[in-house]
């Protein structure tokens, strides 16, 4: 049996049927007053690449928009973001709305130091050259 996806007990057809103030209903506080206070133009045109993706256009979705909230028109769809230094590609999953696309792309790396360098430290005199 396969178990389907809800979003605070709508299906994810359900969810692309509402009306954006609908679906704002749904969504956490944070992004509830967001979506209420308007988007911005950056994020329009963002929604508005999607809905030409949903259409059937080839369209490429890079963005800057990190604080974007992933809307039921996503689903299904690959969105490069930018993460600082380069595009990470997200897959939008239905378990991401409601959430930022920034959160998806994640702006700091591991660090792994080396061995110093001559002259990093007065105790890095000591170490054997190679």
């Amino acid at each position: 049996m396969v178990k389907k996806f809800l979003f605070r007990g709508h299906e994810i057809e359900e969810l692309k049927a509402m009306s954006y103030d609908e679906f704002a209903d749904l969504l956490l506080a944070r992004q509830r007053r967001s979506f209420r206070r308007g988007l911005t133009p950056v994020k329009k045109k963002l929604l508005e690449k999607v809905k030409r993706l949903n259409n059937g256009e080839n369209v490429k979705l890079r963005t800057h928009c990190r604080d974007m909230i992933i809307v039921p028109q996503m689903v299904g769809h690959t969105v490069e973001v930018h993460n600082g230094k380069e595009f990470m590609r997200v897959n939008i999953q239905p378990e991401m709305i409601g959430h930022y696309l920034g959160e998806f792309a994640l702006t700091r790396s591991r660090v792994t130091h080396g061995t110093p360098g001559m002259g990093a430290t007065k105790s890095s005199l000591y170490i054997p050259l190679k």
